[in-house]
């Protein structure tokens, strides 16, 4: 049976989303603002230093600009989990992006060119990145993918998805061992999580802290600039409101803030320590843009998982929207 690098990796890892920089779909802003190479390099060796071992990026962020930072920074550490995603094109001159694309011949040109990028022969785990594509549709990239792993350019591979159905439609192929989806404090993700458990998938947690909400750093008011993905409003992240933090979440979080903090933890540990506590598959993947927040982030390893009455407390204080149907998150 295939062993799962995902099930033994220290369980917080980076996700390098951030360190990408910035990058465009038309007009509107996907990437994260105030990034630089210096920084960015600074976290992703703080990480690995911190014991952090699973980086997750994608060849859409930064347009291509992460996976080649990871890869000058963890080309030498072979035991490096590298996690990847494809099915956003993109023009890496004019960082834009430029469609979904998840044809067999782009699928095959994506992984060699990640690979190039990151400098590996192989990468450990390799994600569809595209949340709502069809089952239908979705097929012939597994399909490919299969074929790229037996001739060792991939490892493994998954979907980036919030949707339990498309889970169920490939979760009993050997090599399909991971699921990347959101969850955090606000959303528990209950259907998502229930499928990827049924089926003994590693959950990669995206929006581990709410996109910096968890942080508690926009509490004051403070806003993200008009370069920054979190100012443009839309329906599938719903933390922030014309660049500030929805006054929702503002309220959500200050109903927790003592709980995530109990023994010492920061909010935004707590709030990783929140997701160790749900299950032992799950992963969190929170971004860092300097050394600092990667240390903080990674910190929470040792502080380890929310003690069971706390969590039981912070549930009877939230109040969460019912789940509702599944949708992009």
């Amino acid at each position: 049976m295939f062993e799962n690098a995902l099930s033994t990796a220290p369980r917080i890892g980076m996700g390098c989303w951030a360190i990408g920089g910035p990058f465009w779909n038309g007009e509107i802003p996907v990437g994260y603002s105030g990034t630089n190479d210096t920084d960015s390099k600074e976290a992703i060796h703080a990480a690995w230093s911190a014991g952090v071992r699973v980086f997750d990026t994608s060849a859409v962020y930064g347009a291509g600009h992460s996976e080649t930072l990871l890869g000058e920074v963890i080309a030498d550490k072979t035991d490096a989990i590298i996690v990847s995603k494809l099915g956003h094109s993109f023009n890496a001159q004019s960082k834009q992006m430029t469609g979904a694309r998840f044809d067999p011949a782009y699928v095959r040109d994506s992984v060699n060119q990640s690979r190039k990028r990151l400098k590996r022969d192989e990468i450990d785990v390799m994600l569809l990145h595209l949340n709502d594509l069809s089952i239908e549709d979705a097929r012939p990239v597994f399909d490919t993918l299969e074929e790229l792993r037996s001739h060792r350019q991939i490892a493994a591979y998954g979907w980036s998805t919030d949707f339990p159905e498309s889970l169920r439609a490939f979760a009993g192929r050997e090599r399909f061992t991971t699921v990347q989806h959101s969850m955090n404090v606000f959303f528990d993700a209950g259907s998502l999580s229930a499928t990827a458990q049924e089926h003994d998938l590693i959950q990669l947690i995206r929006s581990p802290l709410a996109m910096g909400v968890l942080t508690g750093k926009f509490s004051d008011g403070q806003r993200v600039s008009k370069d920054d993905i979190r100012s443009n409003d839309a329906d599938w992240q719903g933390y922030f409101t014309n660049g500030s933090i929805s006054p929702d979440y503002a309220q959500q979080l200050d109903a927790v803030r003592d709980l995530i903090t109990v023994g010492g933890r920061t909010l935004a540990q707590g709030a990783l320590c929140w997701l160790l506590a749900k299950s032992p598959r799950t992963l969190p993947l929170p971004g860092a843009k300097n050394a600092r927040q990667a240390e903080e982030n990674a910190g929470a390893l040792e502080l380890g998982p929310l003690p069971g009455d706390v969590m039981v407390e912070i549930e009877g204080v939230l109040m969460r929207e019912p789940e509702g149907p599944a949708r992009a998150r």
